[in-house]
């Protein structure tokens, strides 16, 4: 115990005299968590302009106008015809154009198909489909209430014209995610990959270092000449430091951002705790096969997006090439974020994920076999 508390203290002069690890360790998780996490602070987007061309100029047109420009989500921007409206997409002025045509009132009035285009730039995802969305639900709204008007003046009572109107009535529910909203689903699994990444590249630059100075015999040797030692008191004060970084973005920053965490904090703190162990394992085993601390840093920065996008939570699994679902199976990320964020949005357990959470063990107690065999490879090669 005596030699990996002393581990422990020569961690921390090491970090507090590297301002790089210091940096990287103690005041980019904050800060990044922080930066990039306000971007998605509003959540979701409001007041998309689509342009509008009105070629009915009926009661039931302005009617639909009116409903539209009501929304949040969408705010009119007239055109008085096609090539104007087009004119102003491709400019960049709106998202998109809503031609209503000719005799829209008249044929919804004689009970036929009354058709209206939506035309959108779905370059960007997020406007195209918020437009689409409020679009379809207003159309729907307004075509059933004037539909339902004119049932009740045919002598139609209330609930014969609702049956008439929409003879389907469909209750939909959201959960977890009620506004629907891009930044509510990205928020909590940004925050993991923040924290994340900021431990890889600080755990593994540290023990470049280790190899880079030439300090890792000294280091086996302060530790009694045990690699369990070695690895378990240079890992120790990353996994206190992190664990108070993950119950800190978990209480202060999901509350900054309005993101509730709906199941237990004892499941969040054991599934966090499990997969900062094989995040600090997996930084010392990629670490040990670098010799410069620079190009450590150099080539882990680069691979924040490529795993973020491997994980399956951007892209559902199942529709990832076979060959990435085995790479996203290899790393920690993968079942540590289907537990987290089944915990945090969906109120789970550690109990509901049992699957991920043996999948999670079974990959920290191979990385740390892993690591044991190449630090014991290096030391040994070294006092070649």
């Amino acid at each position: 115990m005596k030699d990996i508390f002393t581990i422990l203290k020569r961690e921390m002069r090491n970090i507090s005299k590297d301002s790089s690890l210091f940096l990287i360790l103690l005041i980019a998780p904050v800060l990044y968590a922080f930066m990039y996490g306000s971007i998605y602070l509003n959540k979701g987007e409001e007041k998309v302009k689509l342009a509008l061309i009105d070629d009915d100029g009926t009661v039931v047109s302005r009617l639909l106008t009116e409903q539209l420009n009501a929304t949040p989500m969408i705010e009119i921007v007239p055109a008085s015809n096609i090539s104007e409206a087009q004119e102003k997409m491709h400019q960049g002025e709106v998202e998109g154009y809503f031609y209503i045509q000719k005799d829209l009132e008249k044929y919804i009035f004689s009970q036929k198909q009354a058709n209206v285009n939506l035309v959108l730039n779905a370059s960007r995802f997020l406007p195209s489909s918020d437009l689409l969305s409020t679009v379809t639900k207003v159309c729907l709204t307004v075509g059933a209430g004037v539909r339902k008007t004119y049932f009740n003046k045919q002598g139609m009572s209330e609930d014969e014209s609702m049956k008439m109107t929409n003879p389907i009535n469909m209750d939909y529910r959201p959960l977890y995610n009620s506004s629907m909203t891009y930044g509510s689903f990205l928020l909590p699994g940004l925050l993991a990959i923040i924290l994340q990444q900021t431990l890889l590249i600080g755990v593994a630059a540290g023990f470049t270092s280790e190899r880079e100075q030439k300090k890792l015999g000294e280091l086996y040797r302060i530790s009694g000449f045990s690699i369990s030692k070695l690895i378990l008191g240079k890992g120790i004060l990353y996994l206190c430091i992190f664990m108070i970084f993950g119950m800190f973005f978990a209480t202060v920053n999901f509350s900054v951002f309005g993101v509730s965490v709906r199941g237990s904090f004892i499941d969040l703190a054991f599934i966090t705790t499990i997969f900062i162990s094989s995040v600090i394992v997996l930084g010392m085993l990629i670490g040990s096969f670098f010799r410069s601390k620079l190009f450590a840093f150099q080539v882990l920065v680069f691979s924040s997006y490529p795993i973020f996008l491997i994980t399956g939570y951007s892209m559902p699994y199942q529709s990832l090439p076979s060959v990435i679902q085995i790479m996203s199976n290899l790393i920690p990320t993968s079942p540590f974020l289907k537990v987290y964020i089944s915990i945090v949005q969906a109120g789970g357990s550690v109990a509901d994920n049992i699957d991920a959470v043996i999948h999670l063990l079974i990959l920290l107690l191979i990385l740390t076999i892993l690591l044991f065999l190449r630090v014991k490879y290096i030391l040994k090669h070294d006092q070649k």
